[in-house]
């Protein structure tokens, strides 16, 4: 009965080792133009990839992602108003709140929200 396993798992293995040779072999000489293209949603590219990337689109989608963290840290404390002090409960919210409002503010200073520069 061992035996047999053994047989069974080492033709298995053979038979797994002799595919990834076959595959190897195989895939190094398929080459088409298909296959080195980029894939652009199944369009074909129209102008070249290099272009000019504006960072103002990554400035909004970082700020996006900051403030809804922000706004999801928020959150917690409805549900912790019957299990802590409302003293300190009201400071932490008055704290996470003043610093959402300070980033707001640092943000818009250093002409985050401006489009047109």
């Amino acid at each position: 009965m061992f035996m047999t396993a053994i047989y069974i798992l080492v033709s298995c293995m053979i038979v797994v080792f002799i595919n990834m040779v076959y595959l190897m072999i195989v895939n190094k000489f398929v080459n088409s133009r298909n296959k080195f293209s980029t894939f652009e949603c199944g369009m074909d590219l129209m102008t070249s990839l290099r272009l000019p990337f504006s960072l103002h689109f990554y400035f909004v989608s970082i700020i996006f992602l900051i403030f809804d963290v922000e706004l999801m840290m928020i959150l917690p404390f409805v549900f912790c108003f019957k299990l802590f002090n409302m003293m300190n409960m009201f400071m932490m919210i008055y704290m996470l709140m003043l610093f959402i409002i300070l980033s707001f503010f640092y943000e818009w200073w250093t002409g985050l929200f401006e489009w047109m520069m």
